[in-house]
Formats: C-alpha cells, structure tokens, sequence
C-alpha cells in the first residue's frame, strides 16, 4: 500500500513487481514516475514522447536548455541512440551498469524527443545499476529520461522522503527503494574525436576513466551546457552555504567530517565513498533545522572527493 504523503495526494510506494507494473503502465501512458537509482532519485518519463518530457521540465521547473541523461536497460539500447565507437564500448564494459553517464554523437532519426537533448547533436546516456530501476526499465520497455527528482537547482533527493518534500502533490508516483547507495549524480564523461572530457565528477573518477581509456581529460574550456550538472548555481540548499569551516557560529548548522566534530558528520572514519553516500541527505538535514545557516567542514580534494566539492561549490554559488 502508498504511504501518503502529507504534502499533497502523491504516494510513496514501497518497491514491490505490482508497484512496478504499475508504475510501467504509468509511464507507457505517458505519465511521470519518481524512482531511485544508485546515484540519487529520478523523475522519469518515456524519452520518446514530447509531452512526457515536456511534463518532467514543467513539474521541475527546469530550463529548457538544460539537456536530460536517458536511461537505458543496456548497450544495444543505447546503440539505438548513439554512435558508440571502440572508446565508449570500453567504458560501458567497465562501469556499465553503474554511474557512468556518457555524451556520445546522437544517431540520425533516433526515436527521442528534441527537448531531451535541447536541441544539441551530442545524448547523454546511462546503464543505471538499481535493482528497482533495472526492473522498470526491462518492464516497461522504454529508454527513461530521468533528471534528478526534485525542483531544478535544489539538493538532489537520495531518499524517497526527498521527493516527496520537495516536488508533493506534483510527483504523482514515488517508487521507494530506500537511501541511493552512491548518493551523488553519475559521473558524466563526453566522447570528442581527439580525446575526452570530464563535464561532471561523480562516483566513476576521473583516474577510473583514465585507467580504461589511456589518457587524461582535455580541458573543458566551453561554457555551453551540454549535460546536466554543469549550471553555476545548483544542488543548493535554502540557507547560506559556508565552506571548509572548522567551527561553526551560533546559528548554524554544522556538517562534519572526519576528526571535525559538527551537528552532524559526512564520515566520522574519514572515508569519501561514505560522505558522498551521505551529502546530499545531510542536507536536507540541515536546510529542514532551525539554525540560519549552514556549515561543512573541509574535505579533501582527491577520488570521489573530486565530486562532493563539485555538489559543495555550485551548491554555496546559489
């Protein structure tokens, strides 16, 4: 049964294969569904359909230049959308599924809507790895846009309780398959003919990349947005964002890490995989407290720590 939510009539729905098939029905009328992946949570709509899409940019409020990652059930799914050469079949045998986003050459007369990749040559395409999301896709038979699943610009939701606070009555159908694993967006890597570049750090880093395709990123040097994740302002919470702080004033909330004791801590032990897991969730923690501001505690710029000061900077910019 859904657990109601109170900030409206959507419903949060434990994962279960009538959640499921309801939810693939849902989505093959054209409708919209919240589900988790192992990076955070989606708002999903069938990718070929322009109305679908049309309804996950309004119910966002998203701007219309900001393209959307589809998801794909596999590579001969995303064979149907993109142009894969040697490079990108390499990276999809090492991370794929997983949270690995690649931006490859769009395949002429590929059956997606214009508004999925604003007007741009390049689709953004994931293999997600969510036991939950996995199912959908095989049941539903469709290849899912699915842009994080809360208003555009907010902290991305890890929880299902983070849909439904952020997006309410507007999410018609939350599939709850508990907190996201890996806790930040996927990785996002773009294909050129001369090399490759990073346009979004996440769980895959830039070393894992390297290691597979045999040379170091090329600078990103355009200010043209061509995956999602690349706006100034973003993940932001509702207060004042204070970085690399040590101790924290009065009013606000401190985040933690390591040996640096807050109201709350990404990782007493230290350890990045499990603060970047936790991000996200911390703050929602901290916008939903009392305390005007917020505080995080430095964290070391090396791996996956890459990526949470990516979340972390956009995050103080809005």
């Amino acid at each position: 049964m859904p657990t109601p939510n109170t900030l409206g009539n959507s419903g949060i729905f434990p994962v279960s294969d009538s959640v499921i098939a309801a939810a693939s029905a849902r989505l093959r009328g054209g409708g919209i569904v919240a589900v988790p992946t192992e990076t955070v949570y989606g708002l999903a709509a069938d990718a070929s359909n322009a109305q679908a899409v049309a309804a996950i940019y309004r119910t966002k409020g998203r701007p219309d230049f900001n393209p959307l990652i589809v998801h794909v059930a596999d590579r001969a799914a995303a064979a149907k959308l993109a142009l894969l050469d040697d490079r990108a079949n390499a990276l999809a045998d090492a991370f794929w599924p997983g949270p690995l986003t690649l931006v490859l050459p769009l395949v002429t007369g590929a059956r997606v809507a214009a508004a999925v990749t604003a007007g741009l040559p390049t689709i953004a395409l994931r293999c997600p790895a969510h036991p939950a999301m996995r199912q959908l896709l095989d049941s539903c038979g469709l290849n899912l846009a699915a842009p994080s699943a809360n208003r555009s610009g907010g902290i991305s939701p890890t929880r299902a309780s983070h849909v439904a606070r952020s997006l309410g009555e507007a999410a018609p159908m939350i599939l709850d398959g508990g907190p996201c694993s890996a806790g930040l967006e996927s990785t996002i890597i773009a294909l050129r003919l001369d090399g490759w570049q990073m346009l979004r750090h996440g769980p895959v880093t830039a070393v894992d990349a390297e290691a597979v395709l045999g040379q170091p990123p090329m600078p990103v040097t355009s200010a043209r947005i061509e995956a999602p994740g690349q706006l100034a302002s973003h993940y932001a919470p509702s207060k004042p964002l204070r970085l690399n702080a040590l101790n924290a004033a009065a009013d606000e909330w401190f985040i933690g890490f390591g040996d640096i004791v807050g109201d709350d801590s990404l990782s007493l032990k230290g350890d990045l995989a499990q603060a970047a897991a936790r991000l996200f969730d911390a703050l929602h923690i901290a916008d939903a407290t009392d305390r005007a501001r917020i505080a995080v505690a430095p964290i070391p710029q090396t791996g996956i720590g890459l990526a949470i000061h990516d979340r972390l900077n956009r995050a103080a910019s809005g």
